[in-house]
């Protein structure tokens, strides 16, 4: 089952890729995806895919079938880090960034809540620029004891 977030416009429906990864992770028994539209978010990616598998070996299983299903199409990722433990992979496919993790590792950084923030909260946001920083006066040192 794949949750989606943040509905898209008729003309911005998920890409060939979106759609490979999303048949991967189903492939493989990925438990809870969610497909995670970050443009406006952020620069790093326009879509996170987040899913779980039930164990270390599960885990590294679904991220391997991702990898060659992209490679497959001629996708090569530019990154893949946190298969030799398999508590949590991630795999950098260009626009598209995949998170599979142990559901104890997705639970406590809860990486959905982060990237679900509504973007008018951003908007509104204090500038950092507003916020007054405190000088602080440099530290003096003590004088040197001259060796006998």
């Amino acid at each position: 089952m794949t949750t989606r977030t943040r509905p898209r416009r008729a003309s911005d429906r998920g890409s060939p890729l979106e759609e490979i990864v999303t048949a991967a992770l189903e492939d493989m028994k990925a438990v809870n995806i969610k497909v995670l539209d970050v443009r406006g978010l952020t620069d790093i990616a326009d879509v996170m895919v987040v899913a779980s598998g039930n164990s270390d070996r599960h885990v590294r299983s679904i991220a391997d079938n991702v990898i060659e299903k992209a490679k497959e199409t001629g996708i090569r990722p530019l990154g893949i880090e946190g298969a030799r433990e398999g508590e949590w992979v991630l795999v950098d496919l260009h626009d598209i960034v995949v998170h599979v993790m142990l559901p104890r590792v997705r639970e406590f950084y809860s990486l959905e809540r982060m990237w679900e923030m509504d973007t008018s909260a951003v908007a509104n946001a204090a500038p950092v620029g507003g916020i007054p920083t405190p000088k602080v006066a440099p530290r003096k040192r003590a004088p040197r004891r001259k060796s006998s």
